[in-house]
């Protein structure tokens, strides 16, 4: 009894830690180090937005960054061929930005950057950002910038990616990939199951607030007049294209971890606390859905024959992502394999997901010249003609900083009444199998948790976000 007391103890201790370092330290820590470059490279594998980068196994010919250029940045007596071969250079490329007219602001249009940023894993594995280039094709006014360069230069260039890093991630990542795509599952699944189907009752706690949280906060945050339309350079028009360009190369193999770190060769780059806890929570769930699957169809020919489960997919493939077939999604199902396999990325999407793109949000957003959806001046087209004054300039202005940090708030709001991951409250199954299975998953869960806890202490930047005591059961916020 005194073991189980000590636990709970540590348990609400440690909760109580973690809303400390969310609401102090974190936020204090990035307004203290948002100038420095190994920060920023830090952000990509841990921050808001860490589906973009990968591994360069040679660098895009529009992007002509020469090795005079970056030697200086690089490992003694090294080159970049070199750094390329050791699989040491990464980049972040956001060319589906490229043409999308941005909102107006005062009258005249904003600026939007389809941004490409290289960075090198250092010697003490730090990622470092070694060269940006602003717009996707070269010329005398698009400069390749350096961190030789005047500091105010370096800045301006780093905020510019971040700017369309950011939008990228509210847009797409958060809200088009975890909300919008969990509306679709959630539709289909209401459309196409009944109350007694078993997919129906492993996968509907999951949805439990999709469809109020994306109904109330369409208007609210993404439409025309919306926060998000307002507080942004791309305003509502730009926003939708974005969504819509990102749809249109969304692949199913893209939405499930394992298959996306590797192909963006990012298996074994240090320190990427998403990554790890990711891949962990992916084979946590992925177990408790073989589990459940496989008690409910014992063969394929069990998937086949279930005319709800096929009317489900169907309905995805075609409403969710409009028929195409070059996105991988299945049309149909054919083995309980892939059954496994869909339903765990769905589980996994609304859940960790969207905890990773959407609880660190005041963390990283609370210091503007950090991160901001919203520059006000054009980006640099020479060098040497910045000072901080044309920073504060490209800054938002007061009122739109408060805007924007209320939103971000909000968003990042953790509410008493959350469900945490893993909660089965309604007790819709019977058979005392699948609520083995249950418990059964949220003691893995549970163990995860403390394991995260544990490493946590060790870092300078703890990594909290993937905590199943911190993740919501379905998309709330």
């Amino acid at each position: 009894k005194e073991s189980s007391i000590l636990v709970e103890t540590t348990k609400v201790l440690y909760t109580y830690i973690i809303l400390y370092i969310i609401f102090a330290i974190l936020p204090e820590y990035v307004s203290e180090h948002w100038k420095e470059d190994d920060f920023y490279g830090f952000q990509f594998l841990n921050g808001l937005n860490p589906k973009v980068i990968k591994r360069c196994s040679e660098l895009p010919p529009n992007f002509p960054v020469t090795e005079e250029m970056v030697k200086p940045f690089l490992e003694e007596g090294s080159s970049l061929q070199e750094e390329v071969k050791k699989g040491n250079i990464f980049l972040s490329d956001q060319k589906k930005m490229e043409g999308i007219p941005p909102r107006a602001y005062n009258g005249k249009p904003l600026h939007v950057t389809a941004g490409l940023c290289l960075l090198y894993l250092n010697p003490e594995n730090k990622l470092m950002p070694i060269a940006i280039q602003l717009h996707q094709q070269p010329s005398e006014q698009n400069p390749i910038f350096l961190p030789s360069d005047s500091e105010t230069d370096w800045l301006l260039a780093k905020m510019f990616i971040k700017n369309v890093d950011s939008m990228d991630h509210e847009a797409v990542q958060h809200l088009m990939k975890t909300h919008f795509l969990a509306e679709v599952y959630t539709v289909a699944a209401l459309r196409s199951f009944s109350g007694i189907h078993p997919l129906y009752k492993l996968l509907i706690p999951h949805f439990q607030y999709t469809l109020f949280i994306n109904t109330d906060g369409r208007p609210t945050l993404f439409g025309p007049d919306g926060a998000l339309s307002i507080v942004c350079s791309l305003g509502y028009d730009g926003l939708t294209e974005l969504m819509r360009r990102a749809l249109s190369e969304t692949t199913y193999s893209s939405l499930c971890l394992p298959e996306d770190i590797t192909a963006r060769g990012l298996e074994s780059i240090p320190n990427f606390y998403y990554r790890d806890d990711g891949l962990k929570l992916w084979d946590i769930i992925n177990s408790f859905v073989k589990a459940v699957v496989e008690y409910y169809y014992p063969s394929d020919s069990e998937v086949r024959k279930d005319n709800e489960l096929q009317e489900w997919i169907s309905e995805i493939f075609t409403h969710g992502f409009l028929g195409n077939k070059a996105s991988g999604f299945p049309e149909s199902f054919h083995t309980v394999e892939e059954v496994i396999k869909f339903i765990t990325m769905v589980i996994f999407t609304v859940t960790v997901q969207h905890a990773a793109v959407n609880n660190g949000q005041f963390d990283y957003y609370s210091c503007v010249p950090n991160i901001s959806l919203l520059l006000r001046k054009p980006p640099p087209t020479t060098k040497g003609q910045s000072s901080m004054e044309t920073i504060l300039e490209t800054l938002p202005n007061v009122g739109e900083t408060v805007n924007f940090e209320a939103m971000v708030c909000l968003l990042s709001e953790t509410y008493s009444d959350m469900v945490p991951m893993g909660s089965y409250p309604d007790e819709r199954f019977q058979e005392p199998a699948p609520k083995q299975m249950i418990k059964e998953f949220q003691a893995e869960l549970s163990n995860f948790s403390e394991a995260i806890a544990t490493r946590n202490l060790l870092l300078k930047i703890p990594y909290s976000y993937l905590d199943p005591a911190h993740i919501e059961n379905s998309i709330a916020i």
